[in-house]
């Protein structure tokens, strides 16, 4: 019964920002609702420590180097699409509520392993714990791209309550996270800096929305135009920022003048998934947002096996990582590696474990005698 009271609190919060002006003068009125309304939906998300039931999970055991999760209203096509890209029989109707629990597959794209997870349809209402939405949401906040599955007929309804579930659970989409230092300390009061004009935050919105946390000392170091939003984020620091692609799905239902609008929308694929139409479109879409690096290794006296690359992050493909991903042990008899490739300026170039290796690049690992 505790969550239906934390909700109505987050619905009477919600009705009184709609009825509140934004001006100068409501902005720190605002910013504390904000921040009131952040804590709410945080308890709402953390489960309670208390017995009851156990639920039915919906976590996967991750494989591959990256995992790609299907998001979408029930009956808008994830099934038929994940069973025609990875050959994985999810339990197909036409009718809603098919999918129950979480179905993965796994495609082999441009060398590297790609998980695909069908979540359950989201329902209305999903971040408040309607339906299972509170668990599919959990796996979404897991992995490293999300496909926002719409049905080209109706797509921008669902594409906002999407959106609007999305963030109520603290995902942030297509989005960085802000430039905003942040740091508690036990004594000197709160203080605020900022390296650029800010138009919302001024020191009072500050003070009262880290009150609301009951924080009295920190600084805090606005390195862009920052909004309460922003600033709740980092507080928060429990917010994680994927990229989206929209699939815009049955594009055989519509006309082409339709089709050619719909190109127009951002980070969006229309595709067919019964007919397999465009489904080259939307994988290279999904290896550009993943960014992913491949690496071929080059055994002393072989050519380069092109067949099976070490596919490492964007964020961490220095040698090091590259040695680390292929066995912890070999960094110990590590001296040094050879590299053929974009990241160097002539092929073969000597370099130590700090190097930062680009997609394609050929590695060489050279060991102590």
């Amino acid at each position: 019964m505790a969550d239906a009271a934390t909700i109505q609190k987050i619905e009477d919060i919600e009705a009184e920002m709609a009825r509140t002006q934004k001006n100068k003068a409501t902005n720190a009125h605002l910013g504390l609702l904000k921040a009131k309304l952040a804590k709410l939906k945080r308890e709402l998300l953390t489960p309670s420590s208390s017995g009851g039931g156990k639920i039915q999970g919906f976590e996967v055991a991750k494989t591959g180097q990256a995992r790609v999760g299907f998001v979408g209203f029930p009956s808008v096509g994830k099934s038929t699409l994940l069973s025609n890209l990875a050959g994985v029989y999810s339990e197909v109707a036409a009718y809603e509520f098919t999918t129950l629990t979480t179905v993965p597959g796994v495609i082999v794209y441009k060398g590297a392993k790609i998980q695909l997870l069908d979540l359950p349809g989201i329902i209305e209402g999903a971040k408040d714990g309607k339906g299972r939405g509170k668990q599919v949401i959990a796996v979404a906040r897991t992995c490293n791209l999300i496909f926002i599955c719409l049905d080209v007929m109706k797509p921008l309804t669902h594409k906002k309550l999407i959106e609007h579930e999305l963030e109520g659970f603290g995902i942030r989409i297509n989005k960085t996270p802000p430039d905003i230092k942040f740091s508690k300390k036990d004594k000197g009061g709160i203080n605020m800096s900022s390296s650029c004009p800010q138009s919302t935050l001024d020191l009072e919105t500050v003070r009262g929305i880290l009150s609301e946390y009951r924080m009295h000392c920190a600084d805090i170091r606005l390195n862009e135009d920052a909004t309460v939003d922003h600033l709740i984020d980092v507080i928060e620091g429990n917010r994680v920022y994927i990229p989206v692609i929209y699939v815009l799905n049955k594009i055989d239902q519509i006309s082409i003048e339709e089709l050619d609008i719909i190109y127009k929308i951002p980070h969006a694929v229309p595709i067919s998934a019964h007919h397999k139409w465009n489904f080259d479109d939307l994988l290279a879409k999904m290896w550009d947002y993943l960014k992913l690096t491949r690496i071929y290794t080059k055994p002393k006296g072989h050519l380069p096996d092109y067949e099976n690359p070490v596919v490492l992050q964007s964020s961490s493909r220095t040698v090091e990582d590259f040695c680390n991903s292929i066995h912890k042990t070999i960094l110990r008899e590590f001296k040094h590696a050879l590299v053929w490739g974009t990241s160097v300026k002539y092929s073969p170039q000597k370099v130590g474990k700090d190097h930062v290796l680009e997609d394609e690049d050929v590695v060489q690992i050279v060991k102590k005698v």
